[in-house]
């Protein structure tokens, strides 16, 4: 990276470039030196009147120049003078999208891909900005379409799409800049993921497990800028049904879950709570979110004075969606197969009262062939949390079956509990301890220990 890490626009737009010296070079025209001399170093107004009379030729003028000449004090000018012209008004994007480019076969993309390969940030970060900006101008799905009909080469803004996307992905992995990389990364995917396809490229290069990390509750301004870009990435990526898998491996709803349980900035909430939204309805997701708690949370988010509607109405129907996948999840069947599984863990069926008393008539199914895995696993598990969970299960069966603690000691249960009591995870110890204590009282004292 060169020293050019921190310069500015504002100390770029000082320089004097010699125009002459590129026409006399045949690099610019004629036409282009006059463009040239009646905007350059001209008040914003000025500029502002020459884009509105004749923008397209400007940029005409300003991809050539990216093209062909390759000094970078000269590269850095004219993408600062872009730049400046993108902020000012955004909507001048669309000079790039111009027929007028399509039917001279000229690339209004390429510079600016290839730009973004140069050791230099300022001119990475120009590009980018300027590039996603462009892209952005393109802002239907139909657009692109008919767009790419019209071009000789179909595939050539899938072509550009790609290249930003990996360059973005690379950014996330390895910044350029250490404090400014990632930001800017983020900042251009919450633009470019509106685009359907981009959002299937991103998923497909992996770049959900990059993005993952970034979730999480921060406080200083700007980081909670960029957990809201990072939130509304991740909400725009919930529209695909195959970010699901990707979410799973990339443990994005925890962190979601997380940064909604701290998190009081209204539009990281109302972004968080519209994946949630999205998600409820994709796969296994609202199982998940159940497990995480988020029920609570989305019952105590519902207290607050939230002034945006979308929000609100997003809690509505993620607690509806999210009562349903309980009433579906607290299934016996659902139980078992987590029992055969081996592998238990604090899902909400095990301390539903309602599942237990609902459910406690089906464990006799099989010769209690549920109740005797249970057992079975207090012998054979090695992992603390499954064999606490079998404790705690048997203790609810003691607890809410009829004839519990007889046959859980006629199934010479109560030995294989008790050689857990002593184990170093006291989670299990005190679950261990709690089961011993039922199967030592009577029924009548059982109910005490709820």
């Amino acid at each position: 990276m060169t020293t050019d890490t921190e310069l500015t626009r504002e100390e770029v737009l000082k320089r004097d470039i010699p125009w002459e010296m590129y026409m006399t070079a045949k690099l610019i025209n004629s036409t282009g030196l006059q463009l040239l001399r009646r905007y350059d170093h001209r008040p914003e107004s000025v500029q502002a009147a020459l884009l509105e009379e004749n923008g397209v030729a400007y940029v005409r003028v300003f991809v050539g120049i990216l093209a062909d000449i390759s000094k970078q004090e000269t590269i850095e000018y004219v993408l600062a003078m872009v730049d400046e012209m993108l902020t000012a008004n955004p909507k001048r994007a669309r000079l790039f999208l111009d027929k007028s480019f399509q039917d001279k076969d000229i690339d209004v993309y390429r510079p600016f891909i290839r730009l973004l390969s140069k050791k230099n940030w300022f001119i990475q970060e120009k590009s980018c900005k300027i590039l996603t900006l462009i892209i952005s101008a393109r802002q239907y799905e139909a657009e692109i379409e008919d767009s790419l009909a019209s071009q000789k080469k179909p595939d050539t803004f899938n072509e550009v799409l790609r290249s930003l996307v990996d360059w973005l992905i690379s950014q996330l992995r390895s910044p350029a800049h250490p404090t400014r990389g990632v930001p800017m990364a983020v900042s251009s995917l919450a633009t470019l993921l509106r685009i359907p396809r981009v959002r299937i490229m991103f998923i497909k290069a992996e770049g959900t497990k990059l993005l993952a990390p970034l979730i999480t509750p921060l406080t200083n301004q700007q980081s909670i800028q960029l957990l809201y870009e990072v939130t509304l990435c991740i909400w725009l990526l919930s529209f695909v049904d195959s970010a699901v898998e990707a979410f799973s491996s990339a443990k994005v709803l925890p962190r979601l879950v997380e940064v909604v349980k701290s998190s009081t900035k209204e539009k990281v909430v109302r972004v968080a709570v519209m994946t949630f939204r999205n998600l409820s309805s994709k796969g296994n997701s609202a199982s998940e979110m159940v497990d995480l708690g988020l029920p609570k949370i989305v019952q105590s988010l519902q207290l607050y004075a939230w002034s945006d509607e979308d929000l609100l109405q997003a809690l509505e129907v993620l607690d509806a969606a999210l009562k349903d996948s309980i009433r579906k999840l607290s299934s016996f069947d659902k139980f078992k197969g987590q029992v055969f599984s081996g592998n238990l863990d604090w899902t909400s069926m095990h301390k539903d009262p309602v599942f237990w008393r609902e459910n406690i008539t089906k464990f006799e199914e099989n010769d209690f062939q549920v109740l005797r895995i249970l057992i079975t696993l207090l012998d054979i598990s090695r992992d603390s949390k499954t064999l606490a969970v079998a404790c705690h299960d048997i203790s609810q069966f003691i607890q809410f079956h009829p004839a519990g603690r007889g046959i859980v000691v006629d199934l010479k249960a109560k030995e294989r509990v008790m050689k857990h009591m002593s184990h170093p995870d006291p989670e299990l110890a005190k679950q261990a301890l709690l089961c011993v204590q039922k199967i030592l009282l009577s029924a009548k004292y059982v109910s005490y220990m709820q």
